[in-house]
């Protein structure tokens, strides 16, 4: 079966309230145990700050490490989850899910050279 990457995006700075994020996190742990009921959980979790990360960068002949994420941006991967899905469409309804609870921009892709 193919398997897909369900990608959440955050935004930089400021993190939410718990009284904001209580409830969602809530609603999250129950669409994680839905999608293990649905024998459709792979893997999935959120990621520490992207302040944080270190990039690795082959250059020369040498491997650079910086401090920070890839790229400057106004949000990054914020945390993940990986399905088995039959199909994309079926990959879309579980994401749906994700964007409905979070807010958040969800991105979608399948892993490649998985049959399908």
């Amino acid at each position: 079966m193919p398997q897909y990457l369900i990608s959440m995006y955050q935004p930089d700075g400021v993190v939410p309230p718990p009284e904001f994020l209580a409830p969602v996190m809530a609603k999250l742990g129950e669409l994680t145990e839905d999608l293990k009921a649905a024998g459709a959980f792979v893997f999935g979790n959120g990621l520490a700050d992207a302040g944080g990360s270190t990039v690795l960068r082959a250059e020369g002949g040498e491997v650079l490490i910086t401090d920070g994420p890839y790229l400057e941006g106004k949000e990054h991967l914020g945390g993940f989850d990986i399905i088995d899905a039959p199909d994309l469409d079926a990959a879309l309804v579980w994401a749906r899910r994700f964007a409905e609870i979070t807010g958040l921009p969800i991105e979608v892709r399948a892993f490649a050279g998985l049959p399908g």
